[in-house]
């Protein structure tokens, strides 16, 4: 790895890790930075997901206040999360990602636009708090979209989250936070042993998204919500733009 190469990837994964942490989609800077110095795509894929997993577990404790509150809540939703995970890390380990590859822009897509119309969406829904079974389908499907690919699933899990809970963004974001932890470590465990890790390139990316993460997950607490609603949605379609563009 050169100096070059390693300068690249502290400032992505500082970068990558303060996006997550306020919005989500933090992979969609490193995954390509990766990329780009020549990793393949899964390898680039695997070395990403365990890249930024301690930025994740960063930015849940600097959202600890806004977890107050929701400890019973995430016990329950936890096994849907991790039972969704491993699913989504065992299909990228036995299948080609090129199909996913197409779908991804569209996903994130369908992300901002239930992130920008939220409110009105949950008004079609009515009250899904009351519907446990819902919550934890939706929650398992975030599982597997980041067991396999990862980029963007923070974005997903805002989202959806707004959708089947009835919360402040504030403690959405806080507790899109825990699940990306979990969904990160659980990542780390398969990819770690089964998984084409480029461990030089994970060692200079990981502390970056821890510094990243705990950065960005302070300052999102002082944004006020439709601020912080319309950074994920302006992020999210940009992203998606650019990917259909490819």
């Amino acid at each position: 790895m050169s100096p070059g190469e390693a300068v690249a990837l502290l400032a992505g994964g500082l970068t990558a890790g303060a996006v997550n942490a306020i919005a989500g989609g933090g992979s969609l800077i490193t995954f390509p930075l990766l990329v780009a110095l020549g990793q393949p795509g899964v390898a680039a894929n695997v070395t990403n997901a365990l890249s930024v997993a301690p930025g994740y577990a960063a930015s849940a404790v600097g959202s600890r206040p806004d977890l107050v509150g929701q400890g019973r809540r995430i016990l329950t939703i936890l096994p849907a999360i991790v039972a969704g995970t491993l699913c989504g890390s065992g299909i990228l380990l036995v299948t080609p990602h090129e199909v996913f590859d197409i779908v991804v822009p569209f996903l994130l897509l369908a992300a901002a636009l239930m992130m920008a119309f939220q409110d009105r969406l949950r008004n079609l829904t009515g009250n899904p708090a009351n519907r446990p079974a819902l919550i934890h389908l939706t929650v398992f499907g975030c599982g597997l979209y980041g067991g396999y690919f990862n980029a963007a699933m923070g974005i997903l899990l805002i989202a959806i989250l707004g959708l089947v809970l009835d919360e402040p963004l504030r403690r959405l974001s806080a507790l899109k936070n825990v699940f990306s932890a979990v969904v990160g470590t659980t990542t780390v465990l398969i990819y770690s042993i089964f998984g084409p890790v480029d461990w030089a390139f994970v060692a200079v990316l990981a502390p970056a998204t821890m510094i990243g993460g705990y950065v960005g997950a302070r300052v999102a607490r002082r944004l006020p919500a439709k601020v912080l609603r319309w950074i994920i949605v302006g992020f999210t379609t940009a992203v998606a733009t650019a990917l259909l563009a490819r």
